[in-house]
């Protein structure tokens, strides 16, 4: 089989991987990826306004605002206008949130980067320098892409 072949069959498997998962995500809790990254800023966070969790999650302000409309339309997080500025929105998880956060499986990537740092360093440059001359040989390292392991739209349910 030519190089080629393998490297096409690896990434094949790669986005596979992602689709099961979100499937099974999807399947599990009701949430995106995206939607779950967002939730667990806001546990971390506690109250949490959206440029400071749009900072945590690596994605934009408009798309974390998004995510944050569906998941208020799910009753999953509220709005709260703080008391002192009334131009900052605070975001909270509610009680239904936060069940579904503890029950919602992990995140692929949280597993990924467990293995990742296992790797002498050495391992870890070899591998982002190899992905990244990929995503180049592919017409893909100017796309904008947020750390998340999901396929499509982020925005999308």
């Amino acid at each position: 089989m030519p190089a080629y072949d393998d490297i096409l069959v690896a990434l094949r498997r790669i986005t596979r991987a992602i689709d099961i998962q979100s499937k099974r995500l999807a399947k599990v809790s009701g949430l995106t990826a995206p939607q779950l990254l967002v939730m667990q800023a806001i546990r971390k966070q506690g109250q949490a306004k959206p440029s400071s969790i749009a900072q945590d999650v690596l994605l934009s302000q408009a798309t974390v605002t998004t995510i944050i409309d569906r998941l208020e339309t799910s009753e999953l997080v509220s709005r709260e206008r703080s008391t002192a500025d009334r131009r900052v929105v605070f975001i909270s998880l509610t009680e239904t949130g936060r069940e579904r956060l503890l029950k919602a499986p992990e995140l692929l990537q949280a597993g990924f980067i467990r293995e990742l740092d296992k790797l002498e360093d050495w391992e870890r440059s070899l591998i982002v320098a190899s992905l990244q001359r990929v995503a180049a040989m592919m017409d893909a390292d100017d796309i904008e892409a947020a750390p998340i392991l999901e396929v499509g739209d982020l925005t999308s349910e």
